[in-house]
């Protein structure tokens, strides 16, 4: 949708965007469907299936080195001299009011599903990494109904949404933790997602690597849905109690199978 608010200047010159894959994949198919040309910054670290598959939807692909510094912000900031030097615009993975009211499409689509099964979700858990889609999914929530409660599942450490819901204000957190979670290392929400999910009441929870990797293992062997450990930690928060469900009716959104076989075989060997 971010797409099509575009002049068509800014569409025959390009976007530029920073991701470390989930996102880069989107806006490349996105941009390939509406003949828009993408340029990804990727951190060098990202996993490579990740890279393959953004190139393989068209996209170009220009790696990221961070060293000491968060991976995002070094990300974020070659993103900027590219679109600086090269007249592209540059358009943020989650910190976009029009990128947060496009998310909310995966809100609506499971409200249909729910509705073909005659059901209602009480409870809705979302992977969070720098908000976006849980901004969008929550507004849609709340104004079809106000009695559900979303809540942003983080990885520990990360968990930056979380606290700042606690807070009542943005909070950057200064983790030197290292996470299984590739693709939820946002070290602060943003703007926009942030007052959208504060507006919805969004609670957060933290979940720990070896429950999402326990979640991913339940995923395979029960449900034979493979996911990458991004898009498993709203089950690892449902599967370890972290979440208020008795007697209650809870929607995950499980939101990402980017992961190569050697590293899932990994993950399912240490999983407890």
């Amino acid at each position: 949708w971010r797409l099509t608010r575009l002049s068509d200047a800014a569409r025959n010159n390009g976007v530029v965007a920073y991701s470390s894959g989930n996102f880069a994949q989107g806006l490349a198919a996105a941009g390939r469907a509406q003949g828009v040309p993408v340029t990804i910054v990727m951190p060098a670290d990202a996993p490579q299936m990740k890279r393959r598959a953004t190139e393989a939807l068209g996209a170009r692909v220009v790696l990221s080195h961070h060293g000491d510094r968060p991976r995002e912000e070094a990300a974020s900031a070659l993103a900027r001299e590219i679109a600086a030097t090269k007249g592209l615009t540059l358009l943020h993975p989650f910190d976009d009011p029009a990128i947060v009211a496009g998310q909310a499409g995966a809100a609506l689509e499971a409200m249909e599903q729910l509705a073909a099964e005659d059901a209602h979700a009480d409870v809705v858990a979302y992977p969070v990494g720098g908000g976006g889609l849980i901004g969008g999914v929550s507004l849609a929530f709340r104004n079809a109904d106000s009695d559900v409660r979303v809540i942003a599942v983080e990885p520990e450490g990360y968990d930056g949404m979380g606290q700042s819901l606690a807070a009542g204000e943005r909070r950057r957190v200064a983790s030197g933790e290292t996470t299984v979670c590739d693709a939820l290392q946002a070290t602060e929400p943003g703007v926009a997602p942030f007052a959208a999910a504060r507006l919805a009441g969004v609670t957060g929870v933290s979940v720990t690597d070896d429950e999402v990797r326990a979640a991913l293992r339940f995923a395979f062997e029960r449900l034979k849905i493979v996911l990458e450990p991004s898009g498993a930690v709203a089950l690892a928060a449902a599967l370890s109690g972290r979440l208020p469900v008795v007697g209650k009716t809870l929607l995950v959104f499980a939101t990402g199978g980017n992961v190569a076989f050697d590293s899932f075989a990994a993950f399912l060997g240490r999983a407890d």
